[in-house]
C-alpha cells in the first residue's frame, strides 16, 4: 500500500477496507516515497567491551546510525531507565543493538551489515540469579509469630520459564519527518511512550514528536516497551538521513532479541496450626530481569501482590528480587508476572493440603477469600465475591468431583485439575492517579457524528468495537454516527497505555462520564468537545513505599477446571476439556469477552505445557515457530466457559478487566491435571514430556 498525504488519515480509511474484507495492512505493508530500509547490527557475545568496529566501505545513500548520533540521551524513558539505545563502550546480551544500517535497497543493507567486523574484550557473563538488581517487599500482620507458634511449617519451591508473546505481526515501525516534527508510524500498545522516549532521545519538545498507531496484528505486552528502543533507534536514524525508513524485524531476530515472559523462581512457606490452618505464609519471588531492568520492578510488584491469590491469609511475608542476567531484556508479558505467582501459589495450597493428608478442594473452600477480608497488602475487598456459586457452577460444569474420584481409580494416566484465580485491575496502588492521569475526549462534529479521542489501541481484544458501542449506549445514538479512529498523538490526549487489564474498566469508564456530560450538553448542529480525567475513588488509599493498602480498585476472579490424558508411551499431556467460569463485573460485547475468554485459555494452557524456550550461554535457542511450539487448532480443547454477572459500581455498565484474567489460572490448573495423571509432584512450567519423564524415573 503507497500512501501519500497525511499518513494517519489514509490509515483510518483502513476501517471501511475492515468491514468489506476483514483485512488490514499492517505497518510492513506501507510504502512511502523515497523510503530507506534499516537494519540492526547486534552483539553476538554475552558481555563483552567493544574495542573497535570496522565499518565497510558505505555508498552513497547508505548510512551508519550510532550512539554518537543521539543528540538527547542514551536510554530509553521507561520506568526504570537502564536500557541503552544503542551500545557504546559495553554490551550486555546477545543481540544487543550496537548500530543500525539505512539504504535504499534492503538486501545491499543486509550485505553492508554482514561486512561490519567488530573487537570485542569478553568478560564472564551471568546467567544464574546472584547479581540482584532491585528488590522489594511488604508485609501483612505479624508472620514471625505465626512461624513461631506454628504446630508445622511446609516449605516447596516452584519454577517457570521463558513464554514468547507469538504475535501475528512482528515488531515494527516506519518514520518520516514533517518538516521539525518526527513522525513514527508503528505496531504498538503504548503510543505515549514512544512518543515521551523519542522526546527524551531527540532532546525536543512534545510538538516535535507524532507517534501514529498502525493496525496491530496481535501484542500480548511484546509491544508495551520494546517499540519504544525501536522507535528511538529510528528517530535517530531520521535525523541523520532526513528520508522515510522502514525498520521491521523478521520472525527470527524478533524472537531472539524482544522481551520475553520473565523465568522465575518462587520459594513459598507456610506455618499451620493444630487443625491445619494457615496461619501465616511467606515468600520470595526471583525474576530474572535479563540485561536491563525497564519494566521488571513493576512485573515483580504485581507478582509479589497476587502472593495469596483468591485465599485469605491474615499474617503474610513477601519479599522479591529482578536478578541481571546477560540475556535478552524480559518484560511485559499478559498478566505481568501474575501467571508465575498464581502458578505457585495454586500448586503450593495443593501439595500443602497432600501433606496433612486433607482433601485439597476442602482445603482451599476453608481459606477461600470473601467481601470484607484483608487483601495481602492489608487492603479491603469492598465488593461482592461471587467465588463460592462461580465454583460451584464450574464443578457442575465438569463433573469435577466424580471424574477427580474416577481418575484416582483409574489405571489410565488421566487427571483433573481446578485452579481458582484473581486479577487486579489496572495499575498497582496509586499509578493510575499518580503517574498516569488519563485523559478522554470526544468531540461531536456538526454533523452530529461523535469521535473518540484516546491513546487506547486496538490490537485484537475489540475496543474499536465496545468503545463505539459503548459511547452510542450513553447518547442513544446509532453506532454508525460514533468513529474511533487508530490513536495519534497529534489529535488524542494520553489516556495512558494498552494495559494492565484498564482499557474498558479505566478508559472505557472515563468514555462513559464523557459521553453523559456530552449527552447532556447536546446542541444541535454544534461542534462540542468533552474532556474527562481519572480521579482515584476516595476511598483507596495506597502508600508506595510500604506496598500496603489498596493495590486495585476493583477485582475480576475466575476458575478453570481442565482434564487431561498423558500418554504412558511418550509421555506427552493431552487436554481433552476445559471447563471455565468468570467474574468480570460485566461483559460489554459477549462475543469479544468469548474471544479473549477461550485465546487466553489456549495462551495459559500453553505457557503451563507446552511452550519450551530457554537459552544456551545467552543465546536463545527456540527462535521462530518451528523451535517454539505455539498450540494449532489441534492442540486447542473443547472449551465451556460461563460468564457470572457482578458488576463493579465504578466500571462502565459494571465492567471490570478481562484480558489478562484469562490467561492467568490455566497454568495451574493443567499442571495439577497432569499432577493426578502421573501421581507426583509438579514444580515447574511448562509440564513437558522430558519433565514428566524425569518425574517418574526419580519416584
Amino acid at each position: 500500500m503507497r500512501i501519500e498525504g497525511d499518513i494517519s488519515k489514509a490509515i483510518d480509511k483502513v476501517d471501511s477496507r475492515e468491514k468489506i474484507d476483514g483485512s488490514a495492512p499492517y505497518t510492513a505493508d506501507i510504502n512511502l516515497e523515497g523510503m530507506l530500509h534499516a537494519r540492526t547490527f547486534r552483539a553476538n557475545v554475552p558481555k563483552a567491551r567493544i574495542k573497535d568496529i570496522r565499518l565497510p566501505d558505505l555508498p552513497e545513500g547508505y548510512f551508519a546510525v550510532t550512539h554518537a548520533d543521539i543528540p538527547g540521551k542514551n536510554v530509553v524513558k521507561m520506568i526504570y531507565e537502564d536500557w541503552p539505545v544503542f551500545a557504546e563502550k559495553e554490551v550486555n546480551h546477545i543481540g544487543e543493538p550496537i548500530l543500525l544500517l539505512v539504504g535504499p535497497d534492503k538486501e545491499k543493507v543486509q550485505d553492508l551489515l554482514e561486512a561490519i567486523e567488530i573487537d570485542y574484550e569478553e568478560k564472564k557473563p551471568t546467567f544464574d540469579f546472584s547479581q540482584s538488581a532491585l528488590d522489594l517487599s511488604f508485609a501483612k500482620g505479624d508472620v514471625e509469630t505465626a512461624f513461631r507458634e506454628a504446630r508445622q511449617t511446609i516449605e516447596k519451591v516452584y519454577e517457570t520459564g521463558y513464554q514468547e508473546q507469538a504475535y501475528i505481526e512482528t515488531q515494527a515501525f516506519i518514520g518520516y519527518k514533517e518538516g521539525a516534527t518526527t513522525t513514527l508510524v508503528g505496531s504498538i500498545q503504548c503510543p505515549y511512550y514512544v512518543k515521551n522516549a523519542v522526546m527524551d532521545t531527540l532532546a525536543v519538545s512534545e510538538d516535535e514528536v507524532r507517534v501514529i498507531q498502525a493496525p496491530v496484528g496481535g501484542a500480548f505486552g511484546g509491544k508495551e516497551e520494546f517499540p519504544s528502543l525501536m522507535a528511538c533507534q529510528l528517530a535517530v536514524a531520521l535525523q541523520k538521513t532526513e528520508r522515510p525508513i522502514k525498520l521491521v524485524y523478521d520472525r527470527e531476530e524478533d524472537m531472539e532479541v524482544s522481551t520475553k515472559r520473565h523465568p522465575a523462581k518462587i520459594k513459598m512457606e507456610a506455618a499451620l496450626d493444630e487443625n491445619g490452618r494457615i496461619m501465616g505464609m511467606k515468600s520470595h519471588v526471583a525474576l530474572d530481569g535479563g540485561a536491563y531492568i525497564g519494566l521488571s520492578g513493576v512485573v515483580l510488584s504485581r507478582g509479589m501482590l497476587a502472593v495469596t491469590n483468591a485465599y485469605t491469609i491474615e499474617n503474610v511475608a513477601v519479599e522479591g528480587d529482578v536478578f541481571r542476567t546477560n540475556t535478552v531484556p524480559n518484560g511485559a508479558f499478559r498478566g505481568f508476572g501474575a501467571p508465575q505467582m498464581i502458578f505457585a501459589i495454586e500448586m503450593f495450597i495443593h501439595h500443602i493440603a497432600r501433606a496433612l493428608g486433607q482433601d485439597a478442594y476442602d482445603f482451599r473452600r476453608r481459606h477461600l477469600v470473601k467481601q470484607g477480608d484483608r487483601t495481602a497488602t492489608d487492603g479491603l475487598y469492598r465488593d461482592p465475591i461471587i467465588l463460592p456459586e462461580m465454583i460451584e457452577k464450574a464443578v457442575e460444569m465438569s463433573d469435577y468431583h466424580e471424574k477427580k474420584k474416577a481418575f484416582a481409580a483409574d489405571d489410565a494416566w488421566k487427571g483433573i485439575g481446578m485452579s481458582f484465580f484473581f486479577h487486579g485491575c489496572g495499575f498497582t496502588g496509586s499509578g493510575e492517579s499518580d503517574i498516569i492521569k488519563a485523559k478522554v475526549k470526544l468531540r461531536k462534529d456538526e454533523e452530529g457524528r461523535v469521535h473518540i479521542l484516546v491513546a487506547a489501541v486496538d490490537m485484537g481484544q475489540g475496543p474499536k468495537t465496545t468503545f463505539r458501542k459503548l459511547v452510542a449506549k450513553v447518547l442513544d445514538i446509532p453506532l454508525e454516527k460514533v468513529v474511533f479512529n487508530y490513536p495519534d498523538t497529534r489529535y488524542v490526549p494520553d489516556s495512558g497505555p494498552t494495559v494492565a487489564s484498564r482499557t474498558m474498566m479505566v478508559v472505557g469508564g472515563l468514555l462513559a462520564r464523557a459521553a453523559k456530560r456530552l449527552g447532556e450538553e447536546w446542541e444541535e448542529g454544534a461542534e462540542q468537545v468533552v474532556l474527562e480525567q481519572y480521579k482515584q475513588p476516595e476511598y483507596i488509599e495506597w502508600d508506595q513505599e510500604k506496598m500496603r493498602g489498596d493495590a486495585y480498585p476493583a477485582y475480576s476472579w475466575g476458575v478453570n477446571v481442565v482434564e487431561v490424558e498423558v500418554s504412558k508411551t511418550t509421555f506427552e499431556p493431552t487436554v481433552k476439556n476445559v471447563w471455565s467460569v468468570y467474574d468480570l463485573g460485566k461483559a460489554i460485547d459477549e462475543r469479544i469477552v468469548m474471544g479473549q475468554i477461550e485465546g487466553g485459555q489456549a495462551q495459559g494452557l500453553a505457557y503451563g505445557y507446552q511452550e519450551v524456550m530457554g537459552h544456551t550461554d545467552g543465546k536463545i535457542m527456540q527462535k521462530n515457530l518451528t523451535d517454539y511450539i505455539i498450540p494449532t487448532a489441534v492442540d486447542v480443547p473443547k472449551m465451556e466457559s460461563v460468564v457470572m454477572d457482578n458488576p463493579y459500581p465504578l466500571g462502565p455498565y459494571g465492567a471490570k478487566g478481562v484480558g489478562e484474567l484469562t490467561l492467568v489460572g490455566a497454568a495451574p490448573a493443567v499442571a495439577l491435571a497432569i499432577e493426578q495423571a502421573v501421581g507426583r509432584e509438579v514444580h515447574k512450567i511448562p509440564v513437558t514430556p522430558e519433565y514428566i519423564m524425569e518425574l517418574i524415573r526419580n519416584g
